[in-house]
């Protein structure tokens, strides 16, 4: 477990970060321009004009795709604390499926997100320049994609490993 260093660093970094975007989206109208709490989420002003989920009109609209998102960002973080707790702090086998579970989970919204914004015809994005969508949306995803991908990959093959050894079956690679 000591090996897989770049995971919790990964995890450590990502969580205030997903809480955050969670936090903006679960305080609507508060977080946003004109509500008390906007100075927590300033950058949001901006973002919302990037990607329209976040903006204003979606709110006033009622779609819930960011909240959903929210709510599932906060799951995850769950999922990455106990992976670090149980690792760090606390050592147990269950960091390995928390750590996966975490970023399954993570993996599959960022998933479901793009091919959303994809089947919309990019609704909520497709206004950017090339740029901005390369800077502000596509950079950022494609980061959460591989490193939740990555992470899987790792802890999975330490799941596989972990359940052919206790099934009696040693041959690992």
């Amino acid at each position: 477990m000591a090996g897989r260093l770049w995971i919790s660093v990964w995890f450590i970094l990502t969580a205030p970060l997903m809480l955050w975007d969670a936090g903006f989206c679960l305080m609507r109208p508060r977080s946003m321009v004109g509500g008390d709490l906007h100075w927590i989420w300033a950058f949001y002003e901006f973002y919302g004009d990037v990607d329209h989920v976040y903006g204003v009109k979606a709110f006033e609209d009622g779609e819930g795709f960011a909240n959903a998102a929210a709510v599932l960002n906060v799951i995850e973080n769950v999922f990455g604390i106990v992976y670090l707790w149980t690792t760090h702090v606390w050592p147990s086998e269950l960091a390995t499926l928390a750590g996966y579970t975490g970023s399954a989970m993570t993996l599959a919204k960022t998933l479901l997100y793009v091919s959303q914004e994809y089947f919309c015809g990019f609704c909520a994005t497709g206004h950017n320049t090339l740029s901005g969508m390369l800077c502000y949306w596509i950079l950022p995803n494609v980061a959460w994609i591989t490193m939740s991908g990555l992470i899987m990959y790792h802890l999975g093959k330490d799941i596989v490993r972990s359940s052919r050894l206790t099934s009696g079956r040693v041959k690992c690679e």
